[in-house]
């Protein structure tokens, strides 16, 4: 089985990805992932990636593809199937994974949308925490950190928060989303691909409803 997961920032696309990954034996191709451990690879592809990083420049889209093409040839193709995190970001994006897939016989289960509500997205991402060690997500509101300091994951103590989860940085990031990304849900819609889920539920209905998405794939 091998999705797309849509949404904007704070939706909540990395945590049902490690819940897939973890539940279904799926691989999570995550471009910063990726890109992180491109750096130090020793690879050819590695050393570009590096020196772009460097400079202070961004990765170009072919040097993303050519990771991807290289996680398709080694693991990713086996087992439980592959869900894409952050990428594709845009339609020429979009057009270029399609084509590497279609080069690789890889076929493209379903591009699943976390839908929210913005203003409650807002309101939740503000109140968002995460453990240090194992990247749990807590909420100051709906999921606490526990009362003993403790992570219930992993039990770990350390939790922090990103600089720019603020109203005004994620009204940024937002703005960014839908004009960038957020054509992708009319064109994995017009591709017959498209699902839609309620993003903003709480994190076991959400895994849930994705599970629908996946069993009536299947």
């Amino acid at each position: 089985m091998n999705i797309i997961l849509l949404g904007p920032p704070g939706a909540g696309k990395g945590t049902q990805a490690r819940r897939l990954v973890d539940e279904r034996g799926m691989t999570q191709l995550s471009t910063g992932d990726m890109l992180r451990a491109a750096r130090t690879s020793g690879t050819e592809m590695g050393a570009r990636v590096a020196a772009i990083m460097d400079a202070g420049e961004l990765v170009t889209d072919e040097i993303v593809i050519g990771l991807i093409e290289e996680q398709l040839a080694g693991e990713a193709g086996q087992g439980g199937g592959f869900i894409f995190d952050g990428f594709p970001r845009t339609l020429a994006q979009a057009d270029a994974l399609g084509d590497l897939l279609d080069r690789h016989g890889v076929g493209l289960d379903a591009a699943v949308e976390m839908r929210v509500d913005d203003r409650a997205l807002v309101e939740r991402i503000v109140a968002r925490s995460t453990c240090g060690s194992c990247g749990e997500v807590y909420n100051d509101v709906t999921r606490p950190i526990p009362a003993d300091g403790r992570c219930s994951n992993c039990g770990g103590t350390e939790f922090k928060r990103r600089a720019d989860d603020t109203a005004e940085a994620l009204t940024t990031r937002l703005m960014e989303y839908y004009k960038k990304t957020s054509p992708l849900i009319g064109y994995y819609h017009c591709k017959g691909s498209l699902r839609t889920v309620d993003g903003l539920g709480e994190i076991d209905a959400v895994a849930q409803a994705i599970a629908g998405v996946l069993e009536d794939k299947s």
